[in-house]
């Protein structure tokens, strides 16, 4: 079963996480998600929708998967590896993309929509934000970067310390996401923000876009992610304890 939707019209691709029920991150997914950007700006897209098949972006990493994991420290540094570079490929793709977000995007899910270009969210009860420090953990300096560029210093503070999950209008009022609107016009909406853009002269477009977006490509880089640090962490006592707190709560 396919892990990725994509489509492909009038110049723009868009690609549905379809892993359900909560569209959760592991490695095959986060593969999948890399193939599908590939092959989409290979097939000459001019524009990226990054969305979901189901009312709900992504519920952030398949946390089950990686406590199953145990001990194993190389299958857990591949795993986060794969969630990482995914990320950075959003970061570093060619063209404009868009996050369609048709519920809520916690933790992975707002890293991977806050490495887009512009963010379209469902208005309603849907949350969106880094919870890290909720389940023992400490986002990475470059995952704060993406924040702090987005909702300025002192708001980044607060929600990243807080490990604070916001509902839509708050997300929108913070500057956290661009627009709201009904969830079942959130991929539509996206598009029509794109098309408004790629009908801009393309090669300067481009041009400047990428000296804009230039920090967002850093900010993914190894010196800011420090994985190896951040997979230490992981094993924590502070944290292990959390993330069984977790497991126990998702098996209610």
């Amino acid at each position: 079963m396919s892990l990725v939707e994509s489509t492909f019209q009038d110049g723009i691709a868009e690609v549905r996480l379809a892993r359900p029920p909560v569209n959760a991150m592991n490695p095959e997914l986060c593969l999948a998600v890399r193939e599908a950007l590939d092959a989409a700006i290979g097939a000459g897209a001019q524009g990226i929708i990054l969305g979901s098949s189901a009312k709900v972006f992504s519920a952030g990493l398949d946390v089950p998967h990686l406590v199953s994991l145990g001990q194993d420290r190389d299958a857990l540094r591949s795993a986060w590896q794969a969630f990482f570079d995914t990320a950075l490929a959003l970061a570093n793709a060619p063209v404009p993309v868009v996050a369609a977000l048709s519920g809520h995007a916690p933790a992975g899910g707002c890293v991977w929509a806050l490495c887009c270009d512009y963010r379209v969210m469902a208005s309603g009860p849907f949350r969106i934000g880094l919870n890290e420090t909720q389940v023992g953990l400490v986002a990475p300096e470059g995952i704060q970067r993406l924040m702090r560029r987005i909702v300025g210093p002192h708001r980044a503070e607060r929600l990243l310390v807080a490990g604070e999950m916001v509902e839509a209008e708050q997300a929108l009022a913070y500057g956290l996401v661009d627009e709201l609107v009904d969830v079942d016009s959130v991929a539509t909406r996206a598009r029509v923000w794109l098309e408004q853009l790629l009908a801009l002269p393309r090669d300067a477009m481009l041009a400047t876009r990428a000296i804009a977006r230039a920090d967002v490509v850093d900010a993914l880089q190894p010196h800011n992610i420090q994985l190896d640090r951040f997979v230490d962490s992981w094993y924590a006592e502070g944290t292990q304890a959390a993330l069984r707190a977790l497991l126990a709560k998702l098996g209610k």
